[in-house]
């Protein structure tokens, strides 16, 4: 029952820094404002069940992306024989499958060779790691005829990846609104859920969610601006854009039309590293059109820099060293290797690769919103008011203490909230009613223990310091198993049920400081102070 003063003043603080962090939850917005620089004024979000807005679910049509691939993989078929001078006829499709039949015998193997080049393994994971590439299809001969055939698993990782390149597609519309913390997750193989709280209409959304990100490949002016703060007047026939980020770099660029290759051009784009300096890089690959338009761009203009700009913001400003001719090309710039992989997400996010269709909308009213957080908060109080009152009733003083460490539990779990940005919804405040609970079990433990040693025939001294020691391993083993619980659900769940999972395991890992700690310390001062013969329990 001994704590050295430093341990003293640890808890205290963590006990004020706690309470300061989420002291903001309860203070009106203008307190808030009018709060020092170095006082916290972050707060938990709410989410849309709590504050109402406008839900959509979004799902990757398979049947556009599959034809969208079909289409790309034809103008590259046309493309790689016509430079390879192998004479085809017969290019078509027909349901899943890509037929050409070669006019010449003896080029039938050169040509199935040159077309499986081009259905390149597509890596799940980042820098290409070769145990997660996916064949993306079935290249084979029938004579003198060369079938592609897109496979299940192929298209299957091609969904996945639109996925991941709508969800920042979404993200950047979504956040134009100026929202606060719409969350914006997949679920599942070929779906993205938009949440937006506080955004009462729907309609606006969806407008936003069907309008296609524009992403170009534009060159830089002669002259560029000379200063951040002031950039002065672009020149004839060029426009002043700036970088995204901070700080924000302006840019001089070009606006005539035989300066630009759209997005829509670009077939792919993938994180790597140089082989011959290791550096972080980025590749990319044009259509057939694209790789001609980039071609005659970048033979035209070697030496000079151009801008990668998407919905009208440079992201990148590279040299072009030299012609880019077969409509593959790199981009380096001292990368990190996060830089290179967030770069060619965004490359590759430049025009939706698939349609997304509503597949369900919801619209939650600011009144079912304050529903929710009345009904809430009524459970939360009644849940803390009937655990108070049965610890006070079962335990007398020691319920006294395990009350004073329930209420800074609950106060260090917001403060948690707060600090990560966490969003709460219906199901976590029902996480922390059921870690309210969950708090004094702890307690509960650790005062029976301390009953039965007593009875035992122990100390005052040696009862307590028994209790609390003997009890331990018994409530670490429930924590765990809940925490085991938590995190799966976390793992395997979406949305609500992950809020659900945050409070659980915030709750948990609180409540076992408080339990050993902040009681302690409390039993431990009254101990100092009384030099009781009994313990009141």
């Amino acid at each position: 029952m001994y704590f050295a003063r430093w341990k003293i003043i640890a808890i205290i603080a963590v006990l004020v820094l706690g309470t300061l962090i989420a002291l903001p939850n309860v203070l009106p917005a203008s307190v808030r404002e009018a709060l020092p620089a170095w006082m916290p004024s972050k707060t938990v979000n709410l989410g849309l069940d709590l504050q109402g807005g406008s839900q959509v679910l979004l799902e990757v049509d398979r049947t556009d992306l599959v034809n969208h691939l079909s289409d790309q993989m034809m103008g590259d078929i046309r493309q790689v024989l016509r430079d390879e001078r192998i004479g085809y006829t017969g290019l078509g499709r027909s349901g899943g499958q890509i037929s050409v039949r070669i006019r010449n015998a003896d080029q039938v193997e050169k040509a199935l060779s040159r077309i499986r080049e081009l259905a390149q393994p597509i890596t799940t994971g980042l820098f290409g790691d070769a145990t997660q590439s996916v064949a993306t299809a079935d290249v084979r001969r029938d004579g003198d005829r060369i079938i592609v055939e897109f496979v299940p698993a192929g298209i299957d990782a091609r969904v996945a990846r639109a996925v991941q390149q709508s969800i920042e597609i979404v993200r950047r519309r979504v956040d134009a609104l100026g929202t606060t913390e719409p969350s914006i997750s997949r679920q599942g193989l070929d779906r993205i859920e938009v949440q937006v709280p506080g955004l009462q209409d729907p309609a606006r959304l969806k407008e936003l969610l069907a309008t296609t990100a524009q992403l170009q490949f534009r060159l830089l002016c002669a002259d560029q601006p000379q200063s951040a703060t002031n950039p002065g007047t672009p020149p004839a026939g060029c426009q002043l854009l700036y970088s995204q980020g901070e700080p924000r770099i302006p840019y001089f660029v070009q606006t005539s039309g035989r300066a630009t290759v759209e997005g829509e051009d670009l077939n792919d784009a993938q994180p790597g590293f140089d082989q011959r300096t290791g550096e972080p890089i980025v590749s990319f690959r044009f259509n057939q059109r694209g790789a001609q338009r980039f071609g005659e761009l970048t033979r035209a203009n070697v030496g000079k820099p151009f801008a990668i700009v998407l919905d009208n913001e440079v992201i990148s400003a590279p040299v072009i060293n030299e012609p880019i001719l077969g409509g593959t090309g790199q981009i380096s710039g001292r990368f990190t290797v996060e830089e290179a992989n967030d770069l060619a997400i965004v490359l590759r996010s430049g025009a939706l690769p698939a349609k997304l269709q509503i597949v369900q909308e919801t619209t939650v009213g600011p009144s079912l919103g304050a529903d929710s957080i009345r009904a809430g908060t009524i459970a939360s109080v009644v849940a803390i008011v009937a655990v108070f009152a049965f610890m006070l009733v079962g335990y007398g003083l020691f319920g006294l203490f395990a009350n004073i460490s329930l209420l800074f539990n609950i106060i260090l779990l917001f403060a948690a909230l707060s600090l990560l940005q966490a969003t709460l919804t219906l199901p976590g405040i029902a996480g922390i009613v059921l870690t309210i609970g969950m708090a004094v079990d702890a307690n509960v433990l650790i005062y029976e223990r301390i009953r039965e040693e007593q009875r035992l025939g122990r100390s005052v001294l040696s009862a307590l310091e028994a209790g609390f020691d003997r009890a331990l391993a018994t409530i670490v083993d429930s924590n765990v198993t809940s925490l085991i619980a938590a995190v799966v659900l976390f793992g395997m769940g979406s949305g609500p049920v992950r809020g659900f999972a945050v409070t659980m395991t915030l709750g948990i890992a609180i409540s076992m400081f408080t339990a050993f700690t902040l009681t302690r310390l409390m039993a431990s001062w009254w101990y100092r102070g009384t030099k009781p013969k009994t313990i009141p329990l």
